[in-house]
């Protein structure tokens, strides 16, 4: 069989999400709309690449260029995201595609190519021990999830709803932005432009939903999810200064679980965390198992892995003066940077 790669043009974004929709192992992160949402809200440059033979698509990889001066220039398996990575037909066609990969990182002059797998693919390559995914199945009825739940975690849950919060659905993101900067701006980190959270709604339709809580009136706590196939994944999400009291976070993730039941999926993926983190132990109460992720480098101009994390040392003073900061200077500044963090 004769293999033959090439850079997706515009002309093929049809082929490339009908190859996508039958791969068992494709994700949320597979479909062309996030090429089209990283280039308008971005401007990075994605070249996608697919592998062909007898004219028909065989291999897929999505592939992102983020040059930045701050903090790396590299090619991404994909940015903004949690998954990524060569989607094939063949252990053949993957490994055409890495290399055609590591070709195009050499010719661009990166400092390292990423590739954010699940599942371990190249045990000789550079890899971190950093982030945790959490994905589990759910019965179809809410009394089977509530008892699933840890039993403190269950008592926490049962507590939020009595607080007389209910839950709406959101057609835009103004309500889900501001409860969403002011998280980050807790958490010190750079926040997206809103018009990048626009773009995905906009891109995803129902596949993107925003779910906002409220209580007397005023939202508390929101949430963007994805859905593909029978999967929900909370996103990006949010939530106000009350939250903490009425137990708001409690709240929305239950009702999303029971929400997404409803729409008939079966699988409720936390999304990533870093080992060692709030979020990472919220998980896990909620009775979740982290399940490592297995992101793999191919170092081009660089000799040593890249180390973006927030718990790298360097970066503790910046993230102690960026909480300090008025939420409204973090949603100026922090799109500047969040655009190439990846």
């Amino acid at each position: 069989m004769s293999l033959t790669v090439r850079e997706l043009e515009s002309s093929d974004y049809a082929r490339w999400d009908a190859f996508v929709a039958e791969q068992e192992t494709a994700t949320f992160f597979h479909r062309i709309g996030w090429k089209r949402v990283i280039e308008k809200a971005f401007g990075h440059r994605c070249p996608y690449l697919y592998v062909e033979a007898d004219g028909e698509i065989v291999g897929v990889l999505p592939l992102v260029h983020v040059n930045s001066r701050l903090f790396a220039n590299a090619l991404i398996s994909t940015p903004f995201c949690v998954y990524g990575g060569a989607l094939a037909c063949s252990a053949d066609v993957s490994e055409t595609l890495y290399a055609a990969a590591r070709e195009r990182g050499e010719n661009l002059g990166v400092d390292y190519a990423e590739f954010r797998e699940r599942d371990a693919r190249h045990p000789d390559w550079p890899r971190k021990d950093l982030y945790y995914t959490f994905r589990k199945t759910l019965a179809d009825n809410d009394d089977e999830n509530l008892q699933a739940i840890p039993r403190k975690q269950r008592a926490v849950v049962r507590k939020a709803l009595k607080n007389g919060m209910t839950v709406e659905f959101d057609a835009d993101v103004d309500r889900f932005y501001p409860l969403y900067a002011l998280t980050l701006r807790n958490l010190g980190t750079p926040i997206f432009a809103k018009r990048f959270l626009t773009l995905l709604k906009e891109e995803f339709g129902d596949d993107c939903e925003i779910m906002t809580i409220v209580h007397d009136n005023q939202p508390v706590a929101s949430v963007l999810s994805f859905y593909f196939r029978d999967e929900v994944l909370p996103y990006y999400a949010g939530a106000g200064e009350s939250a903490r009291d009425l137990k708001a976070n409690d709240f929305m993730y239950w009702a999303l679980m029971s929400h997404a039941v409803e729409k008939g999926m079966r699988i409720f993926d936390f999304g990533r965390s870093k080992k060692g983190t709030g979020p990472f132990q919220f998980k896990r109460h909620w009775g979740f198992e982290p399940e490592p992720l297995n992101y793999e480098y191919v170092l081009i101009g660089d000799e040593q892995m890249p180390d973006l994390s927030p718990a790298n040392p360097r970066y503790q003073r910046k993230i102690r003066l960026w909480q300090k900061l008025p939420v409204a200077v973090t949603r100026v500044i922090g799109p500047v940077l969040a655009r190439n963090l990846g």
